[in-house]
Parts: structure tokens; C-alpha cells; sequence
């Protein structure tokens, strides 16, 4: 329904307030009873025998939450009245991003045990209401749903839906896509690999668009770790998570109490990072243009990608395209495909990046005092440019690799880039009493066994039911403003 909700032909809503609804954020529409006390109320208490029906919707609400709403129109014709409800419902079986078949994971221990009662109260009645079909899984052990998706007849769902945290989301992240390689003949174990793109959407709180999202795969001597789709992070991020997960008994307190005491500490690591960058994309880390919904540079990038590797081939690609080696000593590597954006941090660890785009940002802090740091760590929670420090470097890379001296001579040679030049634990502060012998890789969240790692960016591997990321009203009032300048 493209047009003003009191403007429908022969029709007249239940209340005269304007309602403009996209088609793709109608959920149901049907045929509504009218009561006696509606019927007798106002102008429709005239009406003979008025017939309606009501469309439920969707709606923005403050904070970029969505709300469910409805508007009901009535009218005398009882054929009119079935004639609307029938073209509306032949226009939402046109909308081919509308789901129909979901498979639904459960996890009862998530949201403080309260997975299973919200997902009854809350997200099954409007998947009945829309007329969407549900096989619910409840997982019962770490890795459930991962293991049944090697299992599961995927082909008959439109979707993935998983009731949980960060830790269920993975779960389903790992298991989609490992069965698509599985199904496809695709060995994850070759860092070289090209993965088979998931068709199959994966959804939190479902909003029945679609987002495509860079997934990048993580290896350790021809062997696969991890999928990523946030953070990598070696130093202070991987110190913070190999601390915390020791005083799990406080809470998320301990996130805090963790990374004051590695700021204190302030460990470094010397190391060789080696990279590929990424020469498709059209954007930059240190430009202004953040990614949100219906983003042009992820659009374009994912064109341009596609376009080269069916001019070059992938081998090709691989084999051709340069590496840049960089040796020295850093407080943190992160790597991150999205910006990280929380409420700590508006503006994330790399206000820049984009979700679909075929790259990471690869940020290097350098050895520098806790002074400095601090300064770096700030700039986070302000406006202010995070990478204008001498001691901070940023790339935008579709591979990298890091190799260290951390590991045994035997675990050291990730690839022949760069395996001969290895680094050692930084012992510059002898005040701090520092012991550990290597750092750790923090990986959305969880710890890499290795420390030695080749990670690779694969461009829209995954999709999502979602729409990007959205203008906040700051944004979008400035946004206006430029337009208003241009005309």
C-alpha cells in the first residue's frame, strides 16, 4: 500500500490522521468484525451494515525501534470492502524479500532464561499473524544449532531465525555457512578458498528486508578457525576478553574491571602483519561517508569486486596482487568489518566501514605511552578523528596475516609471507612485572586458541533480515542541510 491510508478509493479510515505505509512494512491485512459500540460511534453509527478490514504494520519509534500498529477502514459496499483485501494480499505475495518457511533456534538460558517465554509472547504471534511458518528448535548444549544445521532439510526455509545472544548468533552463523560449503564441495580448511555465498538469510528480530554482510574467515596453518562479521582484535581488545572470562562471577562488571587493569599493564607485542589492500573499494577509513541503509560504496564495491575477479580470476587475484609487510610493536591490532559502533563508543572503532563492501579495516596502534593511549581511547567517545595520531595506522584490507614469536618455531609459519620475521613480547616496563607470554586474539567475542593467523574477507557471504544501518536524527537533519545547499 503506496499511498495515504485515507485516500484508498470508496474507503474511509477509523481515524483521519495521515498513514503512509511501504508495502514491505505491512504485515497482515485482514477482514475485521465490527462490534456494536464501534458501530454506533460517530459518524458510522449511520451506516446500515458497514463492513471493514484493518492492515497491520510496522513502525518507527524512537531509538531505531520498530512498533507494531494498525488502521482500520470501513465502508458500506461489502464487495468493495473484499475487493481491497484481496488486491492487498496479492501485493504482499509480490514482495519476494517476504519470508514464508522459518527455521527458528531457541536458546531457554538466553536473555537471562527469558528466550523462550519472549519469543511465545512476543515473535510467535506475529509470525502467525503474517502467515509465516515456523519449526521451532529449543538447543539443549553449546553448539546445538550448529550441529542440526548440517542435518536439517535448509532448502525448504526462506530463513534462519535465532531467540539468543551474541553466542547463538554465531552458532547459526558457523552452521549456514558450513553447510553451504559442505553441500557445495568446499574444503573450509583452504584459506584460498572461494566460499559459496548463503541465500538464506539470518534474522534476530526478523523486519522481512534483506542485508547483505562481509564475512571474513579466519585459518591457522591450513586450518579453519573462525568466521568473523565485527571484531578481530590481538592486544588490549584480546588482553581485556582473556582476563575477563576469569571473573565471569562479576558480571559484565568484569569487562570493566578487565580493561582498566590491561590499560594498566599496558603489555605491547612485536610482530609482522602482512596485508592485501583493498584496491576495489570506492571508500576509504579516514573518509566521511559511514555506511547505512541502501549504501552506494558497498553496492558499487561488490560490482567492481565481481567485475575483476570474472576479468582475472580468483587464482589470479591471489597470486598477482601485492603485499605490504609491516614489522614493529603495537598495543592493539584490530581488524573490523563494520564500524563497532555501541553506545560507549557512537561512533565505533572505525566510524567508516562498511557492512558489505568486501573489506576490513585493519587499525594498528604502535608502542606509545599510556598517556597517549588514554588520548587514543578517548577520541571513541567523542567526535573527534580516532586515527589522527602519529602512533595509529589504518588500512583498508581484504586479507591479512600476523605471525609472531610468541609461538613455537613450528607454529610460527602461517604462509611464506612474512614467516621469517617474527616478533617477541615487549619487556620495555619492568615496573608492570609482566609474565604472559602472548597475547590473544578476541574473535566477536570469543578466544583463538593461535596467535598466528590469516584472515580473509569474503564480500557479501552472508545475508541478513535487515535494512542497514539507519540515519540518526543528527545525521539526518545534516543530511538535509546539504541537500537544501545543493538546490
Amino acid at each position: 500500500m503506496t499511498g495515504r491510508a485515507n485516500v484508498l478509493g470508496g474507503l474511509s479510515p477509523a481515524h483521519c490522521e495521515n498513514c503512509f505505509v511501504p508495502t514491505s512494512e505491512i504485515i497482515a491485512v485482514e477482514e475485521t468484525d465490527l462490534n456494536k459500540k464501534q458501530h454506533n460511534s460517530g459518524k458510522w453509527q449511520k451506516m446500515a451494515k458497514p463492513h471493514a478490514f484493518t492492515v497491520y504494520y510496522v513502525k518507527k519509534a524512537r531509538n531505531h525501534r520498530w512498533r507494531c500498529s494498525d488502521v482500520t477502514f470501513w465502508c458500506v459496499d461489502e464487495q468493495l470492502c473484499n475487493q481491497w483485501i484481496q488486491a492487498l494480499k496479492e501485493l504482499l505475495e509480490l514482495q519476494k524479500a517476504r519470508p514464508k518457511q522459518l527455521l527458528v533456534y531457541i536458546n531457554p538460558y538466553g536473555g537471562k532464561r527469558q528466550g523462550k517465554r519472549i519469543y511465545e509472547q512476543k515473535v510467535a504471534p506475529l509470525f502467525s499473524l503474517a502467515s509465516i511458518s515456523t519449526d521451532v528448535f529449543i538447543t539443549e548444549r553449546a553448539n546445538h544449532a550448529k550441529d542440526n544445521l548440517f542435518e536439517v532439510n535448509i532448502n525448504k526455509y526462506d530463513g534462519v531465525v535465532c531467540v539468543g545472544g551474541d553466542g547463538m548468533f554465531s552458532e547459526v552463523m558457523h552452521g549456514l555457512i558450513g553447510r553451504m560449503q559442505k553441500d557445495s564441495g568446499i574444503d573450509q580448511n583452504n584459506p584460498k578458498a572461494p566460499l559459496v555465498q548463503c541465500n538464506i538469510r539470518i534474522g534476530i528480530i526478523p523486519a522481512g528486508d534483506s542485508q547483505p554482510l562481509d564475512v571474513s574467515s579466519v585459518h591457522h596453518n591450513n586450518t579453519f578457525l573462525k568466521y568473523t562479521v565485527s571484531l578481530l582484535g590481538y592486544g588490549f581488545y584480546g588482553d581485556i576478553l582473556k582476563d575477563s572470562e576469569k571473573k565471569r562471577w562479576m558480571g559484565p562488571m568484569r569487562y570493566d574491571y578487565s580493561g582498566f587493569k590491561t590499560f594498566l599493564s599496558h603489555h605491547c607485542y612485536e610482530g609482522t602483519i602482512s596485508f592485501q589492500p583493498a584496491k576495489h573499494t570506492l571508500g576509504s577509513p579516514r573518509d566521511k561517508d559511514s555506511c547505512r541503509t541502501g549504501c552506494h560504496i558497498c553496492r558499487q564495491s561488490e560490482q567492481q569486486l565481481a567485475e575483476q575477479r570474472k576479468k582475472c580470476g580468483l587464482k589470479h587475484e591471489e597470486d598477482e596482487e601485492e603485499w605490504k609487510v609491516i614489522k614493529g610493536k603495537f598495543l592493539a591490532i584490530n581488524v573490523v568489518n563494520m564500524s563497532c559502533a555501541c553506545p560507549r563508543s557512537p561512533k565505533g572503532l572505525s566510524p567508516a566501514a562498511h557492512l558489505a563492501d568486501g573489506s576490513a579495516d585493519l587499525i594498528l596502534v604502535r608502542k606509545c605511552s599510556r598517556f597517549d593511549f588514554l588520548r587514543y581511547l578517548v577520541r571513541h567517545t567523542n567526535q573527534d578523528d580516532q586515527f589522527d595520531f602519529s602512533f595509529v595506522d589504518v588500512y583498508r584490507v581484504k586479507s591479512f596475516q600476523f605471525t609472531s614469536k610468541l609461538l613455537e618455531d613450528n607454529e610460527s609459519d602461517v604462509t611464506d609471507i612474512g614467516k621469517k620475521h617474527f616478533g617477541r613480547f615487549c619487556r620495555d616496563h619492568p615496573a608492570c612485572c609482566c609474565s604472559i607470554a602472548n597475547s590473544t586474539w578476541n574473535c566477536d567475542g570469543e578466544t583463538l586458541d593461535s596467535s598466528a593467523i590469516e584472515v580473509r574477507v569474503h564480500c557479501q557471504l552472508m545475508k541478513l533480515f535487515a535494512r542497514g544501518i539507519e540515519e540518526n536524527c543528527k545525521e539526518a537533519s545534516r543530511n538535509q542541510s546539504r541537500v537544501e545547499q545543493l538546490l
